[in-house]
């Protein structure tokens, strides 16, 4: 581990630590110390305050993702089935870095989770915000028998998964909007993004991205096109573990994802359904610069939206849909 992230981790409780300490500590130089942290505030876009006689210290106490502490919060079953957890500093997307490593050998169950992205994307090409240490920047992949073709409907199970997380930590009134956004009262808390590669006939592979806002300042969210929400506010500025929700998203993956295999997305459509934040409401669907007005009807067994017009009940895919209430 370089002198920067072990200078990272002694700041990440928040409180005043003297240059002398720091370079005691990391057997450095109080000039390379004060080098260390320039990097730091480069590399990883951080704050850190500095006063002559008190030393350095973050704007506020950061918990950095722990791999081993993730493992332990596993159960024996969701351990088991994790081939490896990669944690990284900082990088473009985990989506992009699983995707570019799809021939290599990379067993399914493979986590990769970044305390910071740089190109991080939502859907239809949107950036995902994603500051150092604040947030769940977080993929998955899993390896399927089945046909790309076999998996449609998939993004909206992983959805069903978070939703759970989130329950189980005690989050109340979180829904999803089809096909892949988490909101609470209108505003968005999670997105996931999901990439499918593979033969006609399979195998196929399957890259899960899940953007969790767990914590984000005002500043922050500056470039957020839509209304937003983080955990922190959810639970009246008290903050909930990063560790524990990367926990308990890779055990929520793995057991709704089995379901969906063996069973399918119909075993798992009235539970979509009991989430469904639009379901019975007038809607509009938006294909470019065409709109189509109608009343949500829930999805069907590939994951299709159902909407009623005049024309009668029609399924629509995903792409370049936006669903809005009329």
């Amino acid at each position: 581990m370089n002198s920067s992230r072990l200078i990272l981790d002694l700041l990440a409780d928040g409180k005043w630590h003297s240059g002398e300490e720091l370079a005691t500590q990391l057997s450095i130089s109080r000039s390379a110390v004060w080098k260390q942290l320039s990097q730091l505030k480069e590399r990883y876009g951080l704050t850190i305050h500095a006063v002559r006689g008190r030393g350095y210290r973050l704007p506020e106490p950061l918990e950095l993702l722990d791999q081993q502490l993730i493992t332990e919060l596993l159960t024996p079953e969701s351990r088991a089935k994790v081939s490896n957890i990669e944690i990284l500093d900082s990088i473009a997307s985990t989506n992009s870095y699983l995707m570019d490593r799809l021939s290599e050998s990379l067993g399914s169950g493979h986590v990769c989770m970044a305390e910071r992205q740089t190109e991080g994307r939502g859907r239809r090409g949107r950036q995902w915000v994603s500051p150092f240490g604040h947030n769940i920047y977080f993929s998955l992949l899993l390896r399927f028998s089945m046909a790309p073709a076999e998996l449609s409907g998939i993004s909206l199970v992983a959805g069903l998964a978070v939703v759970r997380t989130l329950e189980q930590l005690g989050v109340k009134g979180v829904g999803l909007k089809w096909p892949n956004d988490i909101l609470h009262q209108g505003r968005k808390l999670a997105g996931l993004l999901l990439e499918v590669a593979g033969e006609q006939s399979g195998p196929s592979s399957v890259v899960i991205g899940i953007g969790l806002n767990v914590s984000l300042s005002s500043i922050e969210a500056e470039n957020i096109e839509q209304p937003w929400v983080d955990l922190k506010s959810l639970a009246g500025g008290k903050s909930l573990s990063r560790n524990q929700i990367a926990a308990g998203l890779i055990g929520n993956l793995f057991d709704i994802m089995e379901q969906f295999e063996s069973q399918g997305l119909t075993s798992l459509i009235d539970l979509w359904r009991s989430y469904d934040l639009y379901d019975g409401e007038a809607i509009q669907l938006q294909f470019g610069n065409r709109f189509i007005a109608g009343i949500h009807r829930g999805i069907d067994e590939t994951g299709a939206l159902l909407v009623e017009s005049d024309e009668g009940i029609k399924a629509y895919h995903g792409g370049e849909v936006s669903l809005r209430l009329a």
